[in-house]
């Protein structure tokens, strides 16, 4: 597994090539797994890959997501504020199930900020994405997450990139036994 986090970057530009049913499948398949508070499940996936409704997403909010329409498939995560207080840590957690599984697929995927974000003065980025949607009003979208094969490949982290000085052990700032490595330094 670590290979996969060391390897997980976000990717921006993909290539024009469309995504598999099956690997869609099994993208799906890892977000449904995902843990949630009390078993409440209270995720909700929206899968777009229809290039007129992927540029509709590019436009959510004015930056960060225009990676979406060069993008072959989107997933809409979204949960519902009446099944979970926690709906949001629940959709975190199924994006990034999604993007560990991209990962593991050889796809190339990066997680765009629906919540909290705005479309313009007047509009969240939220209400947008539900207007254009047909999405209920109990769900909220947290997060859209792009993917595709890699039009670049981005180095991996390394063992420098591990920020052992943000642990500690018992109490915050105690000494710590995990330390960065020598050639970190």
């Amino acid at each position: 597994m670590l290979d996969i986090f060391f390897n997980r970057r976000s990717t921006r530009k993909f290539l024009k090539r469309k995504i598999e049913e099956s690997i869609i499948k099994k993208l799906l398949t890892a977000a449904l797994l995902a843990p949630s508070s009390k078993g409440s499940r209270p995720w909700e996936f929206i899968i777009v890959d229809n290039p007129a409704l992927l540029a509709t997403l590019a436009s959510s909010k004015p930056h960060g997501a225009s990676l979406l329409r060069h993008a072959p498939l989107a997933i809409i995560i979204a949960g519902d504020k009446t099944k979970s207080d926690v709906w949001v840590e629940d959709c975190s957690i199924a994006s990034i199930f999604v993007q560990l599984e991209a990962e593991a697929l050889g796809l190339g995927s990066c997680w765009v900020q629906i919540n909290r974000r705005y479309f313009n003065d007047e509009i969240t980025s939220n209400e947008y994405i539900h207007e254009h949607f047909n999405i209920p009003e109990r769900l909220e979208v947290l997060s859209v997450v792009g993917i595709g094969y890699k039009a670049v490949e981005r180095p991996p982290l390394s063992d420098c990139d591990v920020l052992w000085d943000k642990v500690s052990i018992n109490r915050y700032k105690s000494p710590s036994e995990f330390r960065i490595p020598k050639e970190c330094e």
